[in-house]
């Protein structure tokens, strides 16, 4: 080979590699984030704008800019505004950043209007589901409007997030076993402290969870779990392996998804350390169930395009 056909060999070799390279870097969706903007006309209901930390504008390209380096491709951001008009602006936000893969909304089954609101943003296919409360969860427990309207959330393909509190996990079980069809996301760890050993109460929730097939836990919230405010949540991943050991074994890695709470995360730890917790939590489990924790969950649960 003369000179110049090695070079052009090496080349493309070198060219190949780093395609190689890219192709092969593991996916990351975060699938719990919030965006807003306090400088709107209007203002914003959250957060408090005594927070110095939260209360500023959080958009996509400050979240492109902090984790596309780390291997973020997108994101699924939950709107915490209770204004129905601030669905619109997100899903807005959505069409302008394909960062944005879907946007888990802010509606209140058994209201009059659920419906005709939640019909309307559905046409948006990043639209892809909402999330309730406490006070929802339980009034879904037996048969009524807000049953009724969270099965035709299930019907239109849509998913349901639940922010609650530990004791609640039961109930989150039994609406998966009464709703089948509707995928049911546990937020946050169901906000349990991190401490060794978890609550007992709570560890028979993630068991009664094992058993609704529909129910996927969030392994989010877990800095937030330590109350250790000020950036200074331990970064040491023992302090949380008893939590994380207690939710693997109930949803194993198909029943697991990625998320990080940014912005809020950030009163307790820095990105990079909220992602370096579960990689390295994760990378013993494998690299087929990182892969699902990290991107293949999320596409599945909510139903990514």
């Amino acid at each position: 080979m003369n000179r110049r056909g090695f070079l052009q060999s090496a080349i493309v070799a070198t060219v190949a590699g780093c395609a190689t390279s890219e192709a092969s870097r593991p996916q990351i969706i975060d699938s719990h984030t919030h965006f807003y903007d306090p400088t709107r006309a209007e203002g914003v209901p959250w957060p408090d704008a005594r927070d110095p930390v939260l209360y500023r504008p959080v958009l996509t390209a400050e979240f492109t800019a902090l984790t596309q380096p780390l291997g973020v491709v997108g994101t699924v951001v939950i709107e915490a505004s209770p204004w129905p008009k601030d669905n619109e602006w997100l899903l807005a936000l959505a069409d302008r950043n394909p960062v944005i893969l879907g946007v888990v909304g802010n509606l209140t089954p058994g209201a009059p209007t659920f419906r005709k609101q939640l019909d309307a943003l559905a046409r948006n296919r990043r639209f892809r589901g909402i999330r309730i409360g406490s006070e929802t969860l339980r009034a879904a427990q037996s048969p009524g409007a807000v049953q009724d309207d969270l099965k035709h959330l299930a019907r239109r393909g849509l998913s349901v997030d639940v922010l609650i509190p530990p004791e609640q996990l039961p109930e989150a079980a039994n609406l998966g076993r009464t709703l089948p069809d509707l995928q049911i996301i546990v937020d946050h760890c169901s906000n349990v402290p991190v401490e060794t050993p978890p609550p007992n109460e709570w560890i028979a929730g993630l068991v009664a969870c094992h058993y609704a097939p529909n129910v996927s836990m969030k392994v989010s919230g877990l800095v937030e779990g330590t109350g250790r405010r000020g950036g200074t949540a331990p970064q040491d991943l023992s302090v949380y392996q008893s939590v994380l050991d207690a939710i693997w074994h109930p949803f194993g890695e198909d029943r697991v998804l990625f998320g990080s709470n940014w912005p809020v995360s950030l009163h307790f730890a820095t990105y990079g350390t909220v992602l370096h917790l579960v990689q390295e939590y994760f990378a013993t489990k494998g690299p087929r169930a990182s892969a699902k924790y990290f991107h293949r969950n999320a596409r599945r649960v909510y139903r990514l395009s």
